[in-house]
C-alpha cells in the first residue's frame, strides 16, 4: 500500500495573520519564514496522524484487494473516491465504474467497500484509487485542537530560527503537542 500526493492543498489550516497574532509579531520581516514553518507544521501533523487537514487529492496504489473486499484508506477524512483503475496482465489500464461501491470516509481508517470482486493482472501496484481527502477547503473546517497544535509547533520552530535552518525543521516538538493530537491518532496493534 503506497500513497502519492496528486494535488496538494490550496491553502493552509492556519493563516499568516493568525500565526503572527499568536507570536505577537507586527512587522513583515519574518513572513517568508513563517509561511515555511506553517507548511512544515501542517506536513508534520499530517504525517504523524495520517490526516489530510485541507482538501487534497491522493492516489493509493495496491497490489491486491483484501479477500473481504474492504479497502482501508489510512489518509482521511476521505471526501470522495475520484477514480478506481486496475491494470491487466499486459499493463493496460481498465477504468472501473464507481457505482456499487460504498465509502465510509469518516471512519479511521476510511473504508471503501467494493460492490464486486476485482483483481489486477499486474502483480505490483496493479490497482490505483484516486481520492479526495481533508476536512474542507479552508482552515474553518479543521478542528481547533489541531490548529492549536500547529500554532504551538510553529512557535517552537520559530524559537529555533537562528539555530536550525527552515529546511531542517521540525527541530523539536513542543510540550503538550502530543496530548493535543492524541485523539486524532490511529492506534495500531
Amino acid at each position: 500500500m503506497t500513497y502519492a500526493l496528486i494535488t496538494p492543498p490550496a491553502s493552509e489550516p492556519i493563516t499568516l495573520a493568525e500565526t503572527k497574532s499568536h507570536l505577537r509579531l507586527d512587522d513583515t520581516n519574518e513572513d517568508t519564514l513563517l509561511i515555511s514553518l506553517i507548511r512544515t507544521a501542517r506536513e508534520h501533523l499530517e504525517r504523524t496522524t495520517g490526516l489530510s487537514l485541507i482538501t487534497q487529492t491522493w492516489r493509493l496504489y495496491l497490489d491486491s484487494v483484501p479477500e473481504d473486499g474492504v479497502i482501508q484508506i489510512a489518509r482521511g477524512p476521505v471526501q470522495t473516491i475520484e477514480s478506481l483503475r486496475l491494470y491487466d496482465a499486459s499493463g493496460e489500464e481498465v477504468q472501473l465504474p464507481l457505482a456499487g461501491h460504498i465509502l465510509d470516509g469518516r471512519a479511521r481508517p476510511a473504508r471503501l467497500v467494493l460492490g464486486r470482486a476485482i483483481s489486477a493482472g499486474q502483480p505490483i501496484n496493479g490497482i490505483e484509487i484516486d481520492f479526495t481527502a481533508g476536512f474542507g477547503e479552508s482552515g474553518a473546517e479543521v478542528p481547533d485542537t489541531l490548529k492549536r497544535a500547529m500554532l504551538m509547533h510553529v512557535t517552537q520552530m520559530f524559537s529555533f530560527r537562528g539555530t536550525v535552518a527552515a529546511e531542517d525543521q521540525p527541530a523539536d516538538i513542543p510540550s503538550g503537542y502530543d496530548r493535543l493530537i492524541a485523539p486524532f491518532m490511529i492506534r495500531r496493534l
